[in-house]
């Protein structure tokens, strides 16, 4: 199945702790956790339906624009979110100092 990028709809869902992108019935996320001034992203995952699409890319790019429209600092503690900064070299300044090894 190759998804329709313009039909993949991102949502922040606070109370889920997790950004969503939602194609037809599947549903691939991001899960998060937020303290004061920090989101801390733990998880990714795609349903193997979307996976090699560009959709875990096209989420996490969403994810990363909001923290950075809201001043949030990000910590990528999940391994995808990570690569996905160092492929992206414009989103490492959201990343604090002292966790900027996870991203080097």
């Amino acid at each position: 199945m190759q998804p329709p990028q313009d039909e993949i709809v991102i949502r922040d869902n606070p109370d889920a702790q997790r950004f969503e992108a939602q194609l037809g019935e599947h549903l691939a996320k991001a899960e998060y956790r937020r303290s004061p001034g920090v989101i801390t992203f733990s998880h990714t995952e795609v349903p193997a339906e979307l996976q090699g699409h560009g959709v875990a890319n096209k989420l996490i790019q969403a994810a990363l624009d909001q923290s950075r429209a809201e001043g949030l600092a990000v910590i990528p503690l999940c391994p995808f979110v990570a690569a996905f900064i160092r492929r992206h070299p414009a989103y490492r300044d959201l990343v604090p100092e002292r966790y900027q090894r996870l991203v080097s």
